[in-house]
């Protein structure tokens, strides 16, 4: 990671796998979609790894999944990826514009408040005033840059934005077209480069919210990432992006296997209401996701080690998980207590013993 962005939060894939990236298009000789910085194979192994080459892993998913989102990509369709929050959209977006563009950063945050101007262009009126309209005073949003360099453009959360705001994709889209009316002459159309694309996400939870308009769902091609569905491979994860992340906090000892597995397992029941032995119980309104997971494992160790200097334990995980499962609902803490009470109080070892006393510890 180069040094000047090494006390960034969170950079940008293209930085912080800038070496593999390098790498990737050294050994790339397989045919590119016109305005790619790889080609689909090439991306594709940027995404679910290369040990040849020490590419690693990034996403966890369906590998299928990967191969018909970058076809998409490389056609004249966008790419809708819709899931339960937390599966990962997001960051597979990241990592295919990163991919297939060399940047990731051309993205549109969809929101109640968000204007057609942040998607498109707005102007500097200092300049507009003095000037006129020119493209001295005009601001390239998102699309305009994306369109006239031939970038893939990111549009996070689309069905957030009301229904207007959300049609300014239609001619983008359809004619690979921007018209700017207020400049005059060729300036006032900006005409896509090859390369040019969006790639949208909307979790389920929100349909209906903003419904999309069947003119622009048309022009996406839709698809659905899952969670996952093992066991092992989720613990992996979490234990990885949890690992990475204490680091980043200055925690200075690694997670316990041990009580990763009660938080993955716990989760998972949550999210699925039904405990491994096949119990039925009450599902919580929250989204009990792998990335809350990896939320509620990093705040277990960061809890541990900053007020005990220890990694943090299965009586950290309650604490932790309060904030997590009443988000949406006082009646979730109730369920949440009777699942601490029933279900963890059915099973041996340290941990689950450990969950099961520190029940009370949950608000309320």
């Amino acid at each position: 990671m180069p040094e000047e962005t090494a006390d960034h939060q969170r950079p940008p894939a293209e930085v912080r796998f800038a070496d593999e990236l390098e790498r990737l298009r050294e050994h790339d000789d397989g045919p590119r979609p016109p305005g790619w910085a790889l080609s689909l194979t090439g991306a594709r192994r940027f995404i679910v790894g290369d040990d040849a080459l020490g590419v690693t892993r990034k996403f966890v998913g369906d590998t299928a999944l990967i191969d018909r989102a970058l076809v998409t990509l490389a056609t004249s369709r966008g790419l809708m990826l819709v899931g339960e929050p937390g599966t990962a959209k997001s960051l597979l977006s990241e990592l295919i514009a990163a991919a297939v563009s060399g940047t990731s950063t051309l993205t549109i945050q969809g929101g109640a408040a968000t204007t057609e101007d942040q998607i498109r262009y707005s102007w500097n009126y200092a300049l507009l005033v003095s000037e006129g309209p020119s493209t001295r005073s005009l601001v390239p949003a998102p699309l305009l840059t994306g369109m006239a360099e031939g970038r893939v453009v990111r549009f996070e959360e689309i069905t957030r934005c009301p229904l207007e705001v959300q049609d300014s994709l239609l001619s983008p889209l359809s004619d690979r077209v921007l018209a700017i009316p207020e400049l005059s002459g060729p300036e006032s159309m900006v005409f896509a480069r090859e390369g040019f694309n969006v790639i949208a996400t909307a979790n389920t939870r929100d349909r209906g919210v903003n419904e999309m308009s069947a003119a622009l769902k048309r022009r996406f091609n839709f698809e659905t990432v899952f969670p996952i569905a093992d066991f092992a491979t989720e613990l992996d994860l979490v234990e990885r992006e949890a690992a990475r992340l204490l680091e980043r906090s200055g925690v200075g000892v690694a997670p316990r296997r041990d009580v990763l597995e009660v938080l993955v397992t716990t989760f998972r029941e949550l999210r699925n209401a039904t405990t491994e032995e096949g119990r039925p119980m009450d599902r919580l309104s929250a989204v009990m996701s792998t990335a809350e997971a990896v939320s509620v494992a990093h705040a277990v160790g960061v809890r541990g080690w900053f007020l005990r200097g220890e990694p943090g334990g299965a009586a950290d995980i309650v604490e932790c998980l309060a904030g997590t499962a009443a988000k949406d609902s006082a009646d979730d803490l109730t369920r949440l207590r009777r699942y601490l009470e029933q279900a963890a109080g059915r099973r041996d070892g340290e941990q689950w013993k450990a969950l099961h006393a520190a029940r009370h510890r949950l608000p309320g």
